[in-house]
């Protein structure tokens, strides 16, 4: 066969390129006459091609909130609406309206049950969700309109969507405002004890509940007026608040824990989670610290609100300890705390077990820190309170005069370990299987503990502390640390 001239070539390519032409016609007709093309223009009254999609980007943790958020607007406006899905094997990458569109050309994409997924609502309880679908309801002026959802998956995204469809881009965008808007006034996160948190697929961050501790005042052994100031200034605070705001007074507050480790500081945390029952508590620990800034977005969202930020020294040391190098988390630590409006009813809750180490900046400006108090140590007093305080589960007998002298300078969780171990004892050494009883061995373990010190395990459990480094205790900041705004607190014993 010889070579093609030129008008020969030309002939070929013009006839190819109609060919190609006829048969794009051909397969967008046939996805045109598809289930799922057909079922999206009948109820939008339009072709796919004059369809708008109004789209929202939402953290992965919102998932939930979302799909209640549609749900609800359901309920309002079409109670017996029925979700769709879109079916195929390619479905990782694509947004729905973008679905839509290939399945006009691709037999890829057809009309399928919409996909659920489950999530958590509480510590215990989870729902299902819609992981990808669609359905059918009106805007609120009528206008037909298709509500999507699209959770994420392993091949996104680490986001989740909302895609509303319709012929009117006003109507598409009333609906979305409306469900976000849903979302907030049925938030599961609302009074919940929340973490979050950093999942190994590919550092996606997760929101996990927890359940709120029920502690009484009683479980918090602490020295006298600890407790109480502590109280006045989260507790006070969260409970006069309409007449605070009235008088011109802020209601953000600061308060730092600090001292040596064990000494309560998690505990004392863990009452306030107790007492303010109505408070959403957000935890934050570790790598999950990075999260800060998304963190106090949704504490105050979710006011009244708590953020707790544990070992805070890790992100916010002095510079003057790292060289001059500053941790880049610490200054979204910073402005975290100042990006919470004074008038947000939001407590920062900082724990350190080196005070002495803590940026200054955290201090130096009113509204970050309010006010600190060291935990420390428990004196005698304190000791035999917690001897009794972990001891209310058995038979306590013992002369607690000797084990509180065996016991000076530990921590409370030390005196925790005490009694676990005197526990154990007693029940290996009774066979019965009733409540154990603890006598006058308790001293023996206590001392025998004591001995321990010097070992790493004493060290972990808060046995008693060596020597001071020079320029101030555990604890105890450096001369010229410590800024004249905040308050700080100390008790001894």
């Amino acid at each position: 066969m010889g070579e093609l001239s030129g008008d020969e070539a030309k002939a070929l390519a013009g006839g190819l390129r109609r060919l190609v032409q006829v048969a794009a016609g051909l397969v967008e007709q046939d996805g045109d006459s598809s289930p799922l093309i057909r079922r999206v223009r009948e109820h939008l009254g339009c072709e796919l091609a004059q369809v708008l999609s109004v789209a929202t980007r939402f953290e992965v943790w919102e998932h939930v909130n979302l799909h209640r958020g549609v749900e609800a607007y359901l309920a309002e406006h079409t109670q017996a609406a029925e979700w769709f899905g879109v079916g195929g094997h390619h479905r990782g990458h694509e947004d729905i309206m973008g679905m839509l569109l290939a399945a006009r050309h691709s037999a890829g994409y057809a009309l399928g049950s919409a996909d659920y997924a489950t999530a958590a609502v509480g510590p215990e309880d989870s729902v299902e969700v819609v992981q990808l679908g669609l359905v059918p309801t009106r805007a609120p002026d009528g206008t037909p309109v298709l509500v999507g959802i699209r959770g994420p998956n392993d091949f996104g995204p680490p986001a989740c969507r909302l895609e509303v469809l319709a012929a009117d881009r006003a109507a598409a965008r009333a609906v979305g405002a409306q469900v976000e808007r849903l979302m907030r006034e049925h938030d599961v996160f609302r009074r919940q004890v929340l973490a979050f948190g950093v999942s190994e697929h590919r550092g996606n961050e997760l929101v996990t509940f927890l359940p709120r501790p029920a502690l009484d005042a009683d479980d918090v052994v602490l020295p006298d007026g600890v407790l109480d100031s502590i109280e006045e200034h989260v507790v006070g605070i969260a409970e006069h608040a309409e007449r605070l705001l009235a008088a011109g007074q802020h209601l953000k507050r600061g308060l730092l824990l600090h001292g040596p480790p064990g000494t309560g500081k998690t505990h004392t945390v863990r009452y306030l989670m107790s007492r303010l029952r109505d408070c959403t508590v957000i935890l934050l620990t570790g790598q999950a610290m990075r999260l800060i800034g998304q963190a106090a977005a949704l504490a105050r969202r979710l006011q009244p609100s708590m953020v707790v930020v544990e070992d805070v020294d890790l992100v916010a040391m002095d510079r003057g300890f790292a060289g001059g190098a500053t941790n880049p988390l610490l200054f979204t630590l910073l402005d975290a705390m100042d990006g919470v409006g004074a008038d947000a009813d939001v407590t920062f809750v900082l724990t350190t077990n080196r005070a002495e180490e803590l940026e200054r900046a955290l201090a130096d400006r009113p509204g970050r820190i309010d006010l600190a108090i060291e935990v420390p140590r428990p004196d005698a007093d304190g000791r035999r309170r917690l001897v009794e305080l972990y001891g209310r589960g058995v038979d306590l007998r013992a002369d607690l005069g000797p084990v509180v002298e065996a016991t000076e300078g530990v921590t409370a969780s030390f005196i925790k370990e005490l009694l676990r171990r005197a526990v154990l004892n007693a029940v290996r050494a009774d066979g019965s299987g009733g409540v154990p009883v603890i006598g006058d061995e308790l001293a023996d373990v206590a001392r025998a503990m004591a001995g321990e010190r010097a070992s790493l395990t004493g060290v972990l459990l808060g046995g008693a502390e060596g020597p001071p480094p020079s320029g101030g205790g555990p604890g105890e900041p450096r001369p010229g640390l410590a800024p004249p705004g905040p308050t700080s607190t100390r008790y001894r014993s």
